[in-house]
C-alpha cells in the first residue's frame, strides 16, 4: 500500500513518540521511512544599526541547527535500524514547516504523511496542531494524523 513514508520531527516528546510509532507501521508495511527536521531560515539582523560580535553568521547558525537536529535524526535512525526499516534523515530550512513538509515529501516521492496531531506549540490548539492542520489542508498525498495516548 504504502512503501516511502515522511516522518516530520521537530524533536517534541509528542513528535519523537511519533516517529516511533511510524517507524513501526512502516515495518509492519515494509516501508521506507524519511525523517525531516525543518528549522527556521537565518534571520539577519536588519532591527539594529550595530551587529553584535556574537552575531552567529548563516552558516554558523544552519550548522548549529543541523546539529541540533542530528540528535532526533539519529534518534530516529537508530530505532529504525533496530526494527530493520530503512531510514534516510533530513534537515531543511523553510520560515513555513507545513509547505517544507509537504515540498519534501513531494520531492523525495513519499506515498503518506505520518505526523503527530500536535508538536512543539503543544495541545493550545483544541483539535489540531497549526502545523498538521496547514499540511492537511496543503498536501494532495495521504495524511496519517497520529495522536500519542494521554494528549
Amino acid at each position: 500500500m504504502y512503501t516511502k513514508i515522511l516522518l516530520p520531527t521537530d524533536g517534541s516528546e509528542l513528535a519523537t513518540a511519533t516517529v516511533r510509532e511510524g517507524i513501526e507501521f512502516a515495518r509492519q508495511i515494509n516501508a521506507k521511512v524519511v525523517t525531516l527536521f525543518v528549522a527556521s531560515n537565518y534571520q539577519y539582523p536588519i532591527y539594529i544599526d550595530i551587529i553584535p560580535p556574537n552575531t552567529p553568521t548563516e552558516e554558523e547558525y544552519q550548522a548549529a541547527m543541523r546539529s541540533y537536529a542530528s540528535a532526533y535524526l539519529d534518534a530516529a535512525r537508530h530505532v529504525a535500524e533496530q526494527a530493520g526499516v530503512t531510514c534516510d534523515g533530513l534537515v531543511h530550512f523553510n520560515d513555513s514547516a507545513a509547505k517544507e513538509v509537504v515540498h519534501t515529501a513531494q520531492q523525495e516521492a513519499c506515498d503518506l504523511i505520518f505526523m503527530g496531531s500536535h508538536g512543539r506549540s503543544g495541545v493550545g490548539n483544541l483539535l489540531l496542531g497549526s502545523t498538521t492542520m496547514k499540511v492537511l489542508s496543503l498536501c494532495n498525498i495521504p495524511v496519517l494524523v497520529h495522536r500519542t495516548k494521554n494528549h
